[in-house]
């Protein structure tokens, strides 16, 4: 072996022993650290010295839909029935082609009517509003022409009529209390933008009044995401809010000031991670205007969404989301390692670039440098196997963990049954499925100049038949 190719391999063992290094040592933090917190706030609850209020203030909950004609009346019920005193749903259809609007109509009794809109923010004409009579809450349904997921929710921050909005994805659902729980960083502090809640896997529960029967997916693809949920929000999520550094909410749900995202500009509708660029444009509209600012993730705000059931539908959603991934790490580049920025360039915007954007290409240069170094003799095929078990051991250890502590954290019961399931689907999960999801993210870029605005279809059934 030539002394040039021996240099070679030997910096990227460095390397790769650096980059595992950190990488464990952060899973291994933003678990302990979420599951303390989880523990921390479970506790305040037990004990009665959580902050009781009588003082509300009043919210705009927005629905962007494009062909949801499957989950819009279920997703829509939900929202009607919240423990919240004040709030209002607007519901977005974006050039829908199915019977998205005609269903909201004929359901709710809704008549057409004829109101203006304040046009602060730039979107597509709207053409007919409607509303609802209902006296509890109040519920608006816009047609517009099609602009994409962005160009819906601005159209929604015109027509909505107060100071916050929440964004939710039309196939999803809330707990009667997660309007009362994000609400509250923003109740406790004036400073606070934006906030996060918690995205579960809607497979997994049925509602029934105030109850939550909970049970792992028969569908094996849908039971593996649940564990990678779970560990993704339990973990990182919680770990950077401790330094104001999430550059991530998810576009599922959330919280945010009206008035400090209209002075932002909104949402861009020329790109696919609309809800990443987002929270990037907030912490980058902030930091240059020096206003002294929070956004926040609150864990106990969940929000049950459908996830793919086919492994084609879950390969277009990761596809747009790591193009979506990749449109914001690139449009806002310039954070980077600015002082100006503090942790948000360094530890945040370095994480996501590195573990998250250029991981999956990492980990397929790894996996040829493994076998470059089998062929000329230096590697230990056992020694491999066993260091690759190892560490998908430490994985499953890691999730397993976050899947049980928001089991605890939230009350539920499953059975024994489902305990081996999840056990099974956690070492599953980290051994082959998040290979696939990482073949799915390396080949996403190919061909980015015609996928670039392509979001994909994915197919929904109703929440009643999500098993």
């Amino acid at each position: 072996m030539s002394p040039a190719l021996s240099l070679f391999l030997d910096a990227v063992q460095v390397f790769f022993l650096v980059f595992l290094l950190i990488y464990a040592s952060y899973l291994f933090l933003s678990v302990t650290v979420g599951a303390w917190r989880l523990y921390h706030l479970d506790r305040m609850r037990t004990i009665k010295n959580e902050l009781k209020h009588e003082f509300y203030f009043p919210v705009s909950i927005l629905v962007p839909a494009y062909n949801e004609e499957v989950t819009i009346l279920d997703s829509v019920e939900s929202l009607l029935n919240l423990d919240y005193r004040l709030y209002e749903v607007v519901v977005v259809d974006d050039g829908s082609k199915d019977d998205t609007s005609r269903l909201l109509i004929e359901h709710f009794h809704m008549r057409e009517v004829s109101r203006p809109v304040r046009m602060t923010l730039r979107c597509q004409p709207i053409e007919h509003i409607y509303e609802a009579p209902d006296p509890r809450v109040r519920l608006t349904l816009l047609r517009k022409v099609n602009g994409g997921k962005g160009d819906a929710l601005n159209a929604g921050i015109n027509a909505s009529q107060f100071p916050y909005f929440i964004c939710i994805d039309a196939d999803s659902m809330l707990q009667k209390d997660s309007l009362e729980r994000i609400v509250q960083p923003a109740m406790e502090d004036d400073k606070v933008v934006a906030v996060g809640g918690l995205i579960r896997v809607a497979q997994c529960i049925r509602m029934d009044g105030d109850e939550l029967h909970y049970d792992l997916p028969w569908n094996f693809l849908a039971g593996m995401q649940v564990m990678e949920y779970d560990r993704s929000f339990l973990a990182s999520r919680i770990l950077l809010d401790s330094f104001n550094g999430n550059l991530i909410i998810s576009g599922a749900f959330g919280l945010f000031k009206k008035d400090v995202v209209i002075a932002a500009g909104g949402y861009a509708n020329d790109t696919l991670g609309e809800d990443m660029e987002l929270v990037a444009k907030l912490h980058t509209f902030c930091r240059n205007n020096m206003m002294d600012y929070s956004i926040r993730y609150e864990p106990n705000a969940v929000c049950w969404s459908q996830a793919p059931f086919s492994l084609n539908d879950l390969m277009k959603q990761r596809r747009r989301w790591h193009l979506g991934l990749f449109q914001c790490m690139m449009r806002y580049r310039f954070i980077c390692l600015k002082p100006r920025f503090g942790l948000v360039g360094s530890a945040s915007y370095l994480y996501y670039l590195l573990y998250e954007l250029f991981s999956p290409f990492i980990e397929v240069f790894g996996l040829f440098v493994t076998v470059l170094s089998a062929a000329v003799g230096l590697l230990s095929v056992g020694f491999m196997i066993r260091f690759y078990l190892l560490f998908a051991v430490y994985g499953a250890i890691l999730t397993i963990t976050a899947f049980f502590q928001r089991i605890y954290t939230q009350n539920l019961h499953i059975s024994r049954s489902d305990v081996v399931r999840a056990c099974f689907m956690c070492f599953v999960e980290n051994v082959f499925f998040r290979f696939v999801l990482d073949f799915v993210r390396f080949t996403a870029l190919f061909g980015y100049a015609k996928k670039k605005n392509s979001w994909g279809s994915i197919k929904r059934v109703k929440h009643s038949e999500a098993k």
